[in-house]
């Protein structure tokens, strides 16, 4: 039998072209099957058979677990004390192993045996196959639609398929059974049968690929492509980046008579690119990225990470696009968050921030209407710059007197300084349970704080743009935070009905 049992690795190792041990491992899995079938319990089996006789032996293990796990599978399981009293040297994740008696071959069944050895070998086949087309380092899979898979399709390349799931397609693009596609590499699921290589066609990535293809000079590192923001099917931006002061990323990019760009456009639908110059800068950056508008004037939010874009009349739609288009993506190309506005709008808010800058300066330093627009109109935004701004930039302003800046500076400090203690009172006041609430950092339980949310139930209570409104976050971390808060409620809720019933 242990002759008959080699005889057989060898003939299937030479039929499919696989590594002995391959063939092996399946017998191997398919004894351990068997042998399990023989105890009630879900256990552990492990067969060995030797490479050279075909002699072959059969183990049931343990797996050791720490003693304050407990035992999760306690077939399969060892506490740590047990096993050391049977190996005092054995360690956390070693095995316990005890001979048992062996399935002789012929009690398997040929049809089972014979499936799980081709399986293992299509397994081992696909692998060998995925790995070799994966060594050859291509970002783009090139291949032929040979199937719909539950919404997705199916692509094959050779002998390799990959997935190009119904979210990654472009949008309203048509694909049939033995059309041609390139699709963008964007990750590598074992676990998934028949493609494991999942595509994309929606993915900015894809886009910078295809140019990358097209424009020898992006690959020779002259230009380089900073960023991409898709609407997949509809309209692109790319920021562009020269390295070499001869070449022009731009039309570069659009090639001779837009033969580059226009043949990434043929890829993608009919998808309009539009190239823009990068900067350093981040509002030049907007202002180009916000191209063909005109803007106007352009202020800078540091702290929020947000842009105030000021465009005429003729330009508030181009800039917005249609249905917000543009903006959105010259936002995800710069990655800061672009308000745009028309003069009127912005002479608005600037006067609502005056009036509001004003009336701190007037309240917080004790100075009379006059002094506080002298501040404003010098640049100065916060108690935090009056106070701590180097003294001699305070000096130049013609006026004010040396007395006047000390006296400013001083009734600065000491507003913060009270500020700070108040805000460290109302701190004190935030329960605890609000406290320990995941996701909450000290900065923005102090938020919370002054904007009156001291408990759980205050969080939990809040509407989304009343907690953006309080901490500066996006609409997105706002909600999952006040779902995070009312966990409580619903917990709570079921342990009453459960006591109920």
């Amino acid at each position: 039998m242990n002759r008959e049992l080699l005889m057989l690795v060898e003939a299937i190792s030479r039929e499919k072209n696989v590594e002995r041990d391959v063939v092996f491992g399946a017998v191997e899995s398919a004894l351990a099957q068997a042998t399990k079938k023989l105890y009630e319990g879900d256990v552990d089996i492990r067969v060995a058979i030797d490479r050279d006789s075909g002699v072959y032996e059969t183990f049931r293990r343990w797996h050791v677990v720490p003693d304050e796990a407990g035992l999760q599978l306690p077939d399969q399981e060892i506490l740590l004390f047990e096993a050391k009293e049977q190996i005092p040297d054995i360690e956390v994740d070693e095995y316990i192993e005890e001979s048992v008696e062996s399935v002789p071959i012929g009690r398997i069944g040929a049809m089972a045996a014979k499936q799980v050895i081709l399986q293992k070998i299509r397994d081992a086949e696909r692998e060998m196959l995925l790995n070799d087309f994966m060594s050859r380092g291509e970002k783009i899979f090139v291949g032929t639609v040979k199937r719909m898979d539950k919404g997705d399709i199916i692509v094959e390349s050779g002998r390799v398929e990959g997935r190009l799931r119904r979210g990654e397609m472009i949008p309203k693009e048509n694909l049939r059974t033995g059309d041609r596609v390139r699709a963008m590499i964007m990750d590598v699921d074992l676990t998934l049968r028949g493609a494991p290589i999942i595509l994309s066609r929606s993915a900015p990535e894809f886009m910078i690929e295809l140019f990358r293809q097209e424009v020898p000079e992006i690959e020779q590192g002259l230009l380089e492509i900073k960023s991409c923001a898709r609407d997949a099917g509809s309209r692109a931006k790319i920021a562009v980046l020269s390295h070499d002061k001869r070449v022009d990323p731009i039309g570069t990019c659009v090639g001779v008579r837009g033969t580059r760009v226009n043949a990434v456009t043929n890829e993608l639908a009919g998808e309009r690119v539009d190239i823009v110059l990068w900067s350093e800068d981040p509002a030049q950056f907007v202002i180009g990225a916000l191209a063909p508008a005109n803007v106007q004037s352009i202020v800078v939010d540091e702290e929020k990470h947000a842009m105030d874009v000021v465009v005429d009349e003729e330009n508030l739609a181009i800039a917005i696009g249609r249905g917000g288009q543009n903006v959105r993506l010259a936002s995800d190309l710069t990655g800061w968050k672009i308000n745009i506005m028309d003069a009127a709008e912005s002479a608005e808010k600037q006067a609502t921030e005056t009036g509001s800058l004003r009336s701190l300066f007037m309240a917080k330093l004790d100075v009379d209407e006059e002094i506080a627009d002298i501040l404003i109109a010098e640049g100065f935004t916060s108690l935090e710059e009056v106070a701590y701004v180097p003294l001699q930039e305070m000096l130049e302003i013609e006026s004010f007197d040396e007395d006047t800046v000390n006296e400013l500076r001083a009734r600065a400090k000491d507003a913060l300084l009270t500020m700070e203690i108040a805000r460290e009172e109302s701190v004190e006041e935030v329960s605890q349970d609000l406290r320990d609430l995941e996701g909450l950092t000290p900065e923005l339980i102090a938020k919370l704080a002054d904007g009156g949310v001291h408990t759980l139930d205050d969080l939990a209570d809040l509407a989304v743009d009343e907690l953006t409104e309080i901490t500066g976050q996006s609409e997105d971390e706002a909600k999952a935070l006040i779902m995070k808060a009312r966990e409580h409620w619903f917990t709570n809720e079921a342990a009453a009905q459960e006591s109920s019933s």
